[in-house]
């Protein structure tokens, strides 16, 4: 513990450390404002009313969980920075299959740029798409009889002013990010949904406070609940850091009068090798039948289809583990490809031991690859669908989302990240970091 403080302590002996995290807060503060800003012309309290008995299981409720209750407030921030997230995954995705954005992966800082543009029109666009689909819902909902927006501001001024407003508070919620991950601390886009997803929390904990202290909750069973989160959280933690290490020896040559190569060195490749990503697609995909079965509340034939489609049934939770582990193969595939690595390692002549360079060495790593995501995908599958359990449980619904599913994964990643940068501005200024070992290491498989 003492060692502990004394690193914190550490942490404002260096100016620059202490400005990164200054500016970094101040710009999360700001976003947590723009989260309770409320649109023009909306009935907040009918609206939240609305997202609580109807939306928690649809597309909405997943929104509002990232942007940290901001959609629930119809806030001029209320589309977080969910497009530019969606935009940078289709980038992504094209630039596998697209020969102009592979070329432009390839262009080192001119193409890294120009894919950054081409990211920030798209964040734009899906902004504008998904601005005026929520002016729409916004207007067609009337819970209790009550209309979100009044009939005197319903109109197209209505949805041409949420329109810009949504759009232009994701694309300012955008540019702090950028600020956040070149003047501040972290990566700052990781760090908006962070922020929201933990601006739960404390509520979380107090409607889990009220059910003991109203005892409709026995202490003991609380106390148990909590150990197993922390055991949930430190499962996370060794699968989002554990490693498979491939030795890869390197010929020595001579040029002129030096010696180079003849050194091992080794190939990282992690278990969880495409984080949080599978889970993303997974859950977009699976919220989206319920969320058109809300728009047919009058069917009884289609209501009854719901019932096995809702977050807490078991048909659920079983399709949603089986997508889960497809995207982490198919995510995987994307992300790291093995034909690459070797011609790679070929061209620098480093080979690995007992394996012939190309196919071979190719083969091999793939080989390992798969073998190593298949208990990381089931890991993952597991985790996504703890909070529906932990829901049967008894516990509540706003506390279960912290063991597992996405919001958990994202925390414990971005805190890791973020530790880590910290950990190097302590190490080159000669302090301790928050380890004994001075560094946050990968666990060895």
């Amino acid at each position: 513990m003492a060692k502990l403080s004394e690193s914190f302590r550490n942490i404002f002996k260096i100016q620059e450390l202490r400005q990164r995290i200054i500016f970094t807060a101040g710009l999360l503060f700001v976003v947590r404002i723009g989260a309770h800003v409320t649109l023009p012309g909306v009935n907040s309290a009918v609206l939240q009313e609305a997202i609580k008995s109807k939306a928690s299981n649809t597309l909405f409720g997943l929104y509002d969980l990232f942007v940290g209750g901001a959609f629930s407030n119809a806030a001029v921030f209320a589309l977080g920075i969910m497009p530019y997230i969606s935009a940078s995954i289709v980038i992504q995705l094209l630039g596998s299959v697209i020969p102009y954005f592979q070329k432009l992966t390839k262009e080192g800082e001119e193409g890294r740029k120009k894919i950054t543009q081409l990211t920030r029109y798209g964040t734009v666009l899906i902004s504008l798409l998904q601005a005026w689909g929520v002016s729409v819902q916004l207007a067609s909902m009337a819970p209790g009889g009550i209309p979100i927006i009044p009939p005197e501001v319903q109109g197209f001024a209505f949805h041409l002013s949420a329109m810009i407003i949504l759009t232009a508070g994701t694309v300012f919620m955008m540019w702090l990010g950028e600020q956040i991950t070149e003047r501040g601390i972290g990566n700052g886009i990781s760090l908006i949904i962070f922020i929201g997803i933990i601006a739960r929390f404390p509520s979380a904990l107090l409607d889990e406070y009220q059910l003991v202290s109203s005892q409709a909750k026995s202490l003991i069973v609380e106390l148990i609940i909590l150990g197993a989160m922390v055991v949930v959280v430190a499962g996370i933690v060794m699968v989002t850091q554990a490693t498979r290490r491939i030795p890869v020896q390197y010929a020595k040559r001579v040029v002129g009068r030096k010696v180079y190569g003849g050194v091992t060195q080794y190939i990282p490749m992690r278990v969880n090798t495409a984080g949080v990503m599978p889970i993303i697609f997974a859950q977009a995909i699976m919220f989206i039948p319920n969320t058109i079965l809300t728009f047919f509340p009058d069917s009884e034939f289609l209501q009854s289809i719901s019932e096995y489609l809702s977050y807490t049934s078991m048909t659920y939770s079983f399709a949603y583990a089986l997508m889960i582990i497809f995207f982490t193969y198919f995510y995987t595939a994307v992300a790291f490809n093995p034909k690459d690595v070797a011609e790679t390692m070929q061209k620098q002549g480093g080979f690995i031991p007992g394996i012939r360079p190309g196919k071979h060495t190719s083969d091999f790593i793939d080989n390992i690859l798969t073998k190593i995501t298949l208990p990381g995908s089931i890991f993952l599958a597991i985790i996504a669908i703890l909070p529906a359990f932990m829901i049967r449980l008894g516990v509540t619904s706003n506390f279960a989302s912290f063991f597992g599913g996405t919001s958990l994964l994202i925390v414990v990643g971005v805190g890791l990240d973020t530790l880590q940068q910290i950990e190097s501005h302590l190490l080159m200024r000669h302090y301790d970091g928050f380890m004994k070992t001075g560094k946050i290491k990968g666990r060895r498989m």
